[in-house]
C-alpha cells in the first residue's frame, strides 16, 4: 500500500497492492501496522460502518466534534463516489479549504479523514456500497455538519447526470461560518 498525498496536510488517499489475474483479485484492505507507517499516526479503529447509495446521493458534509471526534477510513467495493474532506479546524492553515478524490470499486483507493476535517460524498454510479472504518464510535450529540453547497468553500462536485437526492438534515446543515466549531 501506498499513500498519495493531498493538497490537505494529513488527508491522505491510499493505494493497496492489488494482484489480479482472471480468477479475480486479492488486496490486503487494511493493515494497522502499514496503516500506522503510512499516516505516521497511531489510531485504533473502533466501529466500521455500510451504506449503500443510488446515483445522485450526497451524504455531508459531517464531523464528530471532540471529546468523540472520529477520523475516517472510507473505501468504495462497488460503484464510484466522489469523495470530499473539508478542514473544519478553526486556526489551521487550511481551515475551510477541501480536498476531493474519485473512489471506486474499481480503482479500490482508500481516504484517510482525520478527526477535524468534515467528509462527504456524492455517487456517481448507478448505485455505490460505501464503506467507513472510524476511530471514534457515533455520539449523536457531537455530530455536527456543513453545507455541502457553501459558497465559501466552493467544492466542485462533478454532475452525477441525475439530480442531486440529500437527506433533511444536509439539506439545512449551516454553512461553515455558522457550523458548530472543531477546536
Amino acid at each position: 500500500m501506498k499513500a498519495i498525498p493531498t493538497p490537505l496536510p494529513g488527508v491522505l488517499v491510499l493505494e493497496p497492492q492489488v494482484f489480479g489475474d482472471a480468477r479475480g483479485f486479492f488486496m490486503e484492505s487494511f493493515s494497522q501496522r502499514r496503516f500506522d507507517e503510512l499516516t505516521g499516526t497511531r489510531h485504533t479503529f473502533v466501529q466500521d460502518n455500510h451504506s449503500r447509495s443510488a446515483r445522485g446521493v450526497l451524504r455531508g458534509l459531517h464531523y464528530q466534534l471532540p471529546p468523540h471526534a472520529q477520523g475516517k477510513l472510507v473505501r468504495v467495493t462497488q460503484g464510484r463516489v466522489f469523495d470530499v474532506a473539508v478542514d473544519v479546524r478553526r486556526g489551521s492553515a487550511t481551515f475551510g479549504k477541501w480536498t476531493g478524490a474519485e473512489l471506486s470499486g474499481d480503482n479500490h483507493r482508500q481516504l484517510w479523514i482525520p478527526p477535524g476535517f468534515a467528509h462527504g460524498f456524492l455517487v456517481l454510479s448507478d448505485s455505490a456500497d460505501f464503506l467507513y472504518k472510524t476511530t471514534g464510535y457515533y455520539a449523536p450529540e457531537c455530530e455536527a455538519a456543513v453545507r455541502w453547497d457553501d459558497p465559501a468553500l466552493a467544492i466542485e462536485w462533478p454532475d452525477p447526470g441525475v439530480a442531486l437526492a440529500l437527506s433533511a438534515k444536509d439539506a439545512a446543515a449551516p454553512l461553515l461560518q455558522d457550523a458548530k466549531p472543531f477546536e
